[in-house]
């Protein structure tokens, strides 16, 4: 592991922050998570501009502005060394005193972690995903806006915490109407018919990265594909359905609630699109070279 802080790349070990950082204490920041593949970063223009977004979403400002950002992502991509890698870009509010007032903090903290990443064996790959619908909702904008991938994540760990109590590899979570918002931590899309749909922002859905990707490829290989509100009863009435994320990439879904779906996982569809995507990160145009 590598770790861009306070300015140099140092070695994950030597990668120390302060107990009164706000990111700490309050989970006051945000981050973004991105993959390098064959030595280029995957849509990093997009990140940042996620990035920059949700900064000014939460009033902090970016030092040195998204033009440091990128320069950080490649210097710690490069001091790591591999063609295949995952980025954490962090940015906190910063140091200051106890106490919830984010104006005590007057410098930013930014940190750029790039690892190797796996979330899955690749028996589970192969054999799809078992999701359950867990007790959490997903809170509205109003509360916490989706598409700020903020520090605070603690609704997201709860609900995997209790897709994996309850004997499954990932939870479905759903926003306080009953609709589907998206997994722990990965967007969903379900297939029926040769279409495909995938819930909107406003349900409680991030922007994802993989998740616009997928969109593209979509109406590259001519399979309709729509953001629109999923009941569950979307899931079980799917032909197929699978899992978008960063770190996960395209991974099917096998059962909700212990119901298979209709299709021995992956399907045809999902097949499709996981092959299509994986000739999409290889196009120069689609990555930043190191």
């Amino acid at each position: 592991m590598k770790v861009w802080i306070d300015g140099k790349v140092v070695e994950g070990a030597e990668a120390k922050i302060p107990v009164n950082d706000h990111g700490l204490l309050y989970g006051d920041g945000l981050f973004e998570g991105i993959r390098v593949y064959g030595g280029r970063v995957f849509r990093l223009d997009l990140h940042l501009s996620r990035l920059a977004a949700g900064a000014r979403a939460l009033g902090i400002a970016l030092p040195g502005g998204v033009g440091a950002l990128r320069a950080i992502v490649l210097e710690t991509a490069r001091a790591f060394g591999a063609s295949e890698a995952y980025v954490r870009l962090l940015v906190t509010r910063g140091e200051g005193p106890l106490g919830v007032d984010p104006t005590t903090c007057p410098s930013p903290r930014i940190l750029c972690i790039v690892d190797a990443i796996r979330l899955y064996p690749a028996e589970q790959l192969a054999r799809g995903l078992d999701l359950v619908t867990v007790s959490l909702r997903r809170p509205p904008a109003d509360v916490l806006d989706p598409r700020v991938k903020s520090l605070n994540y603690l609704n997201s760990v709860l609900a995997k915490l209790e897709a994996k109590r309850r004997g499954a590899d990932e939870a479905l979570i759903l926003n306080l109407e009953g609709r589907v918002a998206e997994a722990s931590v990965a967007n969903v899309f379900v297939v029926r018919d040769g279409r495909l749909a995938t819930p909107p922002p406003a349900d409680g859905a991030l922007e994802g990265i993989t998740r616009r990707s997928v969109l593209e490829l979509a109406a590259r290989l001519g399979f309709p594909a729509e953001e629109r509100s999923l009941g569950r009863a979307d899931l079980f009435a799917a032909d197929e359905a699978f899992l978008t994320g960063t770190g996960a990439r395209i991974v099917a879904i096998r059962s909700l609630d212990q119901a298979e779906l209709a299709s021995k996982p992956p399907g045809p569809v999902t097949r499709s699109i996981d092959a299509a995507f994986s000739e999409l990160v290889k196009e120069p145009a689609m990555g930043t070279a190191l």
